[in-house]
């Protein structure tokens, strides 16, 4: 895979495969003094500080205090040092969270527990997305997928199988939301522009750090009509290669990764044998 520095599609089905959808994020916890030892961002140092636990639920930054913790507000402070906002804690409460989206900024934030002005423990952590690409395939080959429920039982298998999936992982400590899903090389309908988001039903889908996700296309990138610049099957054979590209709006960042092709056994795609693997 490799990293570089829409048009509005439908309803994008998604489907989250692996992964916990909470994630703990690592931090340094600190006691009022400065003098705490680092710890790893699930409890404080001593076990004894206000701030017990930092993670990352889906969209959401999630902090936790001890049941002792004496504290009035927390502030979450984003990595180019201004507010990202501050919550008021009521008496007895034990959690208060920040909804970080999908448009934040990746980085280092620190999390400021207060009593009055005096600010009583502090957590840093870092907050980034990481997605890989971990499969793509297509009806024919794999059944299992929910096809019928992402594009309904009314439509044949030969339109499923001029559709795709994408299995895509955050690897990260944040959510990620792609916002694109294109098809270039080797594959019978390559679509640099698609229409819309290029993925079903959705203008994007959102990944949870942690979580794994099937994405379904909506250009037709293996469809039985063959593009001007598209390849084809036949009864001799056709191999080429081709790459899946995801657009991303958290980092702004392409995600890709190439594979193999092998188009046998017929004249027509949908009575086509079509073998992906990785290049």
């Amino acid at each position: 895979m490799t990293r570089n520095h829409p048009h509005i599609s439908r309803r994008t089905a998604l489907r989250t495969v692996a992964g916990a959808a909470l994630v703990s994020v690592a931090g340094c916890l600190n006691d009022n003094d400065g003098s705490g030892t680092p710890g790893d961002g699930t409890t404080s140092p001593d076990g004894k500080g206000p701030l017990t636990r930092i993670t990352v639920e889906g969209t959401t930054l999630v902090v936790e205090l001890s049941e002792e913790a004496d504290v009035d507000q927390v502030n979450l402070i984003q990595p180019n040092g201004e507010l990202f906002g501050k919550r008021d804690v009521a008496a007895g409460a034990q959690q208060v969270s920040f909804e970080i989206g999908t448009a934040y900024a990746p980085g280092e934030y620190r999390v400021l527990a207060l009593k009055g002005e005096e600010t009583v423990a502090e957590t840093s952590l870092a907050i980034q997305p990481e997605l890989v690409i971990r499969d793509v395939g297509l009806y024919r080959n794999n059944p299992d997928k929910p096809w019928d429920e992402v594009y309904g039982e009314s439509q044949t298998d030969s339109k499923k199988n001029g559709e795709a999936f994408v299995t895509v992982e955050n690897t990260g400590s944040g959510p990620e939301a792609v916002v694109e899903l294109r098809f270039t090389g080797d594959v019978p309908n390559p679509v640099d522009d698609p229409r819309g988001s290029g993925i079903y039903e959705k203008e994007r889908v959102i990944v949870g750090a942690g979580e794994t996700v099937d994405i379904f296309s909506d250009s037709f990138p293996f469809g039985s009509e063959i593009g001007e610049d598209g390849m084809g099957c036949s009864t001799d054979g056709n191999s080429g290669q081709f790459t899946v590209v995801l657009e991303t709006r958290t980092t702004g960042q392409q995600v890709t990764k190439s594979y193999d092709v092998e188009y046998t056994g017929s004249d027509e795609m949908q009575n086509c044998e079509v073998t992906i693997s990785e290049a």
